[in-house]
């Protein structure tokens, strides 16, 4: 079976010297399903050691405090910079394809082998070798998705395909209420099972290559040969040089706020709440509230990015994250709670759901995955200290509310940096406009 899609497909057509995208075919629609299914397991596999952090300090024996559980949590957002730093290079330089294929075993052999792990150490090392593959997923979905819908449906096919993030930390939430006290946190990463034998199937029979070897190497164009250099030079270098440097270091800096506050939230959230008085069910049910209001922030910000701009609408939601958060400072009553954490999901994810939607629509075909690859790659040092940082200021007994402080701070730290990040683009098309 031939996996690569042929030019005309994966490049789009050329009306009046002008290209205007891909064919969305009904081979690229269930690729796109399935690329979307592949999300959804990344996002249980990362959101499910959440769901069982309590159970590993209280239940393994394996003397986990506070401080080391958050250290634990971060060994996943470890890999994942780690993944998505280089899976991004890897799926321009060896294409799509095999970067997303081989992403989703590595993550899901690693997250099945978590469940037979004999002390923190050992676990430990297996969240780091699963969030390899777990962050060079996204990077390299998005850039394949990217290339198989026509333009004027990328910001939003981006947007929605982030949804199946929080889709599967609900399903973590959700299966872990009462999976955990009847078998055990070992059976929440046994679940994993099920990408392996189901999903990752269908993507070796559906999920074609949208880059020729030629193209994946700068090369040839339609036969002939290149003659942009920027294109023979398609890597990190090209991201942090003119014309790209400042655009790409705000984009890398909104990115660590945002994941700071969305991963600090689903590392520690069920543990605050029950720390706050609420039974691991009460606890398990206001992460599944951020989750689902995460995946509500996902079609929210797809119409609202679509009608507005992404980095307009990102603004607004990193705005409403930090408003949502810092709600949960005053002790609201329950039902006020709950809304809060709705909004925080909603701004929080939406914000980064925006973000890979500006990045993909900002930088040149050659570059789209390797700057995917680099704000997510980068961003992922929130993600990395944001555990940490929420189990070292409960281990400094500043309780609760210190944690909801700290990442509502960072969602408004990341509203600033996007209307930095607008101001830029803005500038620069006004001195393009002026050159012409």
């Amino acid at each position: 079976m031939n996996h690569t899609l042929p030019a005309a497909a994966s490049q789009g057509s050329i009306v009046n010297g002008a290209r205007i995208g891909p064919r969305f075919s009904k081979g690229s629609a269930v690729a796109v399903l399935v690329c979307w299914l592949l999300v959804v397991f990344d996002g249980y596999d990362l959101i499910v050691y959440g769901t069982v952090q309590s159970s590993l300090i209280s239940e393994t024996g394996w003397g986990l405090t506070k401080a080391t559980a958050g250290t634990i949590g971060s060994m996943a957002f470890l890999g994942m910079m780690i993944g998505a730093i280089f899976a991004g290079r890897m799926a321009d330089s060896w294409g799509r394809r095999k970067t997303i294929l081989g992403c989703a075993i590595v993550f899901s052999v690693f997250t099945i082998l978590c469940a037979f792990a004999p002390n923190a150490a050992v676990f430990g090392a297996l969240r780091l070798l699963a969030g390899i593959g777990l962050g060079g997923l996204v990077p390299s979905a998005n850039a394949l998705v990217a290339e198989l819908v026509p333009t004027k449906w990328r910001s939003t096919i981006a947007t929605l395909m982030m949804s199946g993030v929080p889709i599967g930390g609900s399903i973590a939430a959700l299966v872990g209420i009462p999976l955990i006290p009847a078998f055990g946190w070992e059976a929440m990463f046994l679940l994993a099972v099920l990408a392996l034998v189901i999903v990752v199937p269908l993507g070796l029979k559906y999920i074609p290559e949208t880059l020729t070897p030629a193209s994946a190497k700068g090369g040839s164009v339609r036969g002939g040969t290149s003659k942009d250099p920027a294109k023979k030079s398609a890597g990190f270098g090209s991201l942090l040089r003119a014309p790209y440097l400042g655009i790409s270091v705000l984009f890398a800096l909104a990115t660590i706020a945002t994941l700071f506050a969305w991963y600090g939230l689903g590392t520690w959230l069920p543990n605050l709440m029950q720390l706050a008085g609420y039974n691991l069910g009460s606890a398990l049910t206001f992460a599944l509230a951020l989750n689902l209001g995460a995946v509500a922030g996902s079609v929210i910000t797809a119409w609202a990015g679509t009608r507005f701009g992404p980095i307009p609408t990102a603004i607004a939601a990193a705005a409403v994250a930090a408003v949502g958060l810092s709600v949960l400072l005053v002790g609201p009553p329950v039902t006020v709670v709950y809304l809060a954490l709705v909004l925080a999901g909603v701004g929080t994810h939406g914000t980064q759901c925006l973000i890979i939607a500006a990045v993909a629509s900002h930088y040149p075909d050659h570059l789209r995955g390797t700057a995917l690859g680099w704000a997510l790659g980068t961003g992922r040092i929130g993600a990395v200290v944001a555990p940490q940082v929420g189990g070292l200021l409960l281990a400094a007994g500043l309780g609760v509310n210190s944690n909801f402080l700290a990442f509502a701070g960072a969602a408004a730290i990341a509203a600033v940096l996007l209307t930095a990040v607008g101001l830029k683009i803005k500038t620069t098309i006004s001195q393009g406009a002026s050159n012409v």
